[in-house]
């Protein structure tokens, strides 16, 4: 496996080159901390996009839904495209066409194909509760049939794709810094609140170690 994505005609930037990254330890690094993805594919030549939470595994990347998903039936073995974007500030410039947001994304090409043997599938699917709440499928009742029956694991091989970053403050056209015009960065970040109980817990079951210090990576 080399340390780098080849860079292809629909992976490569076509502005703006210095973002783009093709290192595997940066996307990977974006993959594992956002969860939250959107699956592109096409559906009787007509476009759509899926919101769902994706997990990696070494050089594979998973994502999961509803057994009755016409989106994931159709996903098996297509061409899907698959990004992850996290929203890190908001870049106010001097100029409309200056302003920008700090943000890392990944943006993925390739076949997604269906994890078939229900033991694989099963593992993966506690891999991706663990890997948010470490030790916590363990904790749950066993999977009935039916749950696995109704749930679907795609798959897609981390071979084609690019990461994109931007930091820093506004860059705005020489002549417009002499201008009277507030510039800068409003820093956003996602925050875990409090936890919230649910009511029909039973007296006396203790909130887990994995809930009370959850992190976002």
């Amino acid at each position: 496996m080399t340390e780098t994505l080849p860079i292809t005609d629909r992976s490569r930037l076509r502005r703006l080159h210095t973002r783009g990254h093709f290192d595997r330890d940066t996307i990977n690094a974006i993959l594992d901390a956002q969860p939250l993805c959107s699956v592109g594919y096409v559906f009787d030549g007509k476009p759509y996009v899926t919101p769902t939470l994706q997990w990696r595994e070494g050089n594979h990347v998973y994502w999961h839904g509803s057994s009755a998903s016409r989106g994931l039936r159709r996903s098996k073995d297509a061409e899907v495209c698959l990004t992850v974007s996290i929203l890190d500030g908001f870049v106010l410039a001097r100029s409309g066409m200056h302003h920008s947001v700090n943000s890392r994304s990944v943006m993925l090409y390739g076949r997604a194909t269906k994890v078939e043997d229900p033991e694989v599938k099963l593992a993966k699917l506690r891999t991706f509760v663990n890997g948010l709440f470490p030790g916590r499928y363990d904790m749950l009742r066993p999977d009935h049939a039916q749950d696995l029956k109704a749930t679907m694991v795609l798959g897609m091989e981390i071979a084609e794709g690019s990461a994109k970053i931007r930091t820093g403050g506004p860059v705005d056209d020489e002549e417009d810094y002499a201008l009277p015009i507030w510039a800068g960065v409003i820093p956003v970040r996602t925050e875990v609140g409090e936890v919230i109980p649910d009511p029909r817990n039973l007296d006396g079951v203790e909130m887990p170690e994995h809930v009370r210090d959850f992190r976002l990576p």
